[in-house]
């Protein structure tokens, strides 16, 4: 379970506008996200300086706080603004859903100013800042070009309708969860539903997608239900808008369990590529899709439209074989699947997994340099910094896996240097790791096969 630290964020206004920053794409929680300034409570904001009076009357750690991330990653100081020129009210409280391995629990304030400070961000956690009206905030977000969390989006909405008003209804991100799914749209218009799968920890859930105008061909990626209540509810909510097809990225369990009772539910066919059908069929049986209509997608078929683009199927193996991912023609985003992981590392096992094509798909996505990666566990990410850092981390591995051979180490030695830290339930899965190493490096010529 993940640990739940408080934080605060500053929603600074000046006359019909807002401030809002870009964190930067290497940051854990949310790269690349538009954000508002702020972030977690230290222990030294409980005691300090006094606080100047228009701080009077909220509690002292929040104020501190607030006052000392805007000085940190704007260069603005807050205490020097005349009382006159300055006016600060809460407008609720959010707190970070459970499918992110940090969770927040943040007081929201706007900060109304009477004039635009002087901004200087720090580069460190900040790519840039910008002022706009909260409606064209949304305009941008509406069209697919703005990332960000659901209660910044929450006050961006809000906000758009009334810059004055104290409280923004729908900040905070818990629903029922007795009676539907939490759904998150980032990107606008891809609904991501957290259903709790049977996936390898530390993750919990699959992400699954709810893609496709309402005028186009509307598709449920990866449900992977690990329950019947789990399926209900999902089955439930997708309901509400319609699909005309399951679809599936691959054929590993936490993506298609109960994918096809979900889609004979629903009356709908499912789609995949033709390898992941044939790998399904020999490990679940060839009556798996008894009754469904298959359809097969391959590199550059149209699967959907998203805000009136086409979205392209690519052929992504490496992870799996006959992996697809999905991405719109101009690029705004990607759902990868498994081939990175906002949550855990990807697996690369034999016999559907092979390092070699591994790298060329990362090297090739890279070089398409979608604005954001969506992956199949965890948030999604701003720019393609995950799967670069992810090549790089692959090659590194790669070497030293490479010269502990030539130390004459055999593969269960290799595991004990190598993931001496690791959880030992993952120790088996990073073995098949190590060995996708060795015959990527054997295929290429680099090691002599048979040892």
């Amino acid at each position: 379970m993940s640990k739940i630290v408080d934080a605060v964020t500053a929603v600074i206004v000046s006359g019909n506008e807002m401030l809002m920053v870009r964190r930067q794409p290497f940051l854990k929680a949310f790269p690349g996200y538009h954000a508002f300034p702020g972030g977690k409570i230290d222990p030294e904001d409980s005691d300090g300086d006094a606080l100047p009076s228009f701080c009077d009357g909220f509690e002292g750690r929040l104020l501190r706080s607030l006052l000392r991330e805007i000085r940190e990653e704007l260069s603005v100081d807050l205490t020097t603004v005349p009382a006159a020129g300055i006016r600060v009210r809460p407008i609720g409280i959010a707190l970070t859903p459970p499918n992110q391995a940090r969770r927040f629990n943040t007081h929201f304030f706007i900060i109304e100013l009477a004039d635009k400070p002087a901004v200087t961000v720090d580069l460190h956690e900040i790519h840039s800042a910008e002022w706009a009206t909260p409606s064209a905030w949304l305009a941008r977000y509406r069209d697919g070009q703005l990332l960000a969390a659901p209660p910044t989006l929450a006050v961006i909405e809000a906000l758009a309708g009334d810059i004055t008003l104290d409280d923004v209804p729908g900040l905070d991100f818990r629903r029922r969860v007795d009676f539907e799914l939490p759904v998150i749209e980032v990107p606008y218009g891809v609904r991501n539903i957290l259903v709790r799968s049977h996936t390898l920890p530390p993750a919990e859930h699959t992400n699954c997608f709810l893609l496709g105008d309402s005028q186009s061909h509307r598709i449920l990626v990866d449900p992977s239900p690990a329950s019947d209540e789990e399926m209900d509810k999902l089955c439930g909510l997708v309901d509400r808008y319609g699909i005309h097809e399951v679809f599936l990225t691959h054929h590993h369990p936490d993506h298609h369990e109960r994918a096809p009772d979900i889609a004979r539910r629903l009356g709908v066919p499912i789609g995949m590529s033709e390898d992941t059908q044939q790998r399904l069929l020999a490990k679940k049986g060839m009556d798996y899709f008894h009754e469904l209509a298959v359809h097969h997608y391959r590199e550059g078929d149209v699967i959907c439209r998203w805000l009136g683009r086409a979205v392209h199927v690519h052929e992504v193996p490496g992870h799996d074989e006959g992996h697809l991912a999905l991405m719109p023609e101009d690029r705004s985003w990607c759902i990868v699947g498994d081939l990175i992981q906002g949550i855990g590392t990807v697996v690369i096992a034999k016999p559907e997994g092979d390092m070699r094509k591994y790298f060329a798909t990362l090297e090739r996505l890279i070089a398409l340099a979608p604005r954001v990666i969506i992956p199949s566990h965890g948030i999604a990410l701003g720019t393609v910094y995950r799967l670069e850092e992810t090549l790089k981390h692959r090659r590194q591995r790669e070497q030293q896996v490479l010269a502990l051979w030539h130390e004459g180490q055999d593969l269960d030695t290799m595991l004990k240097t190598i993931y001496s830290d690791v959880d030992p339930r993952l120790l088996p899965l990073a073995r098949l790791n190590i060995e996708s190493h060795l015959d990527k490096l054997r295929a290429e010529g680099v090691l002599e096969t048979g040892r």
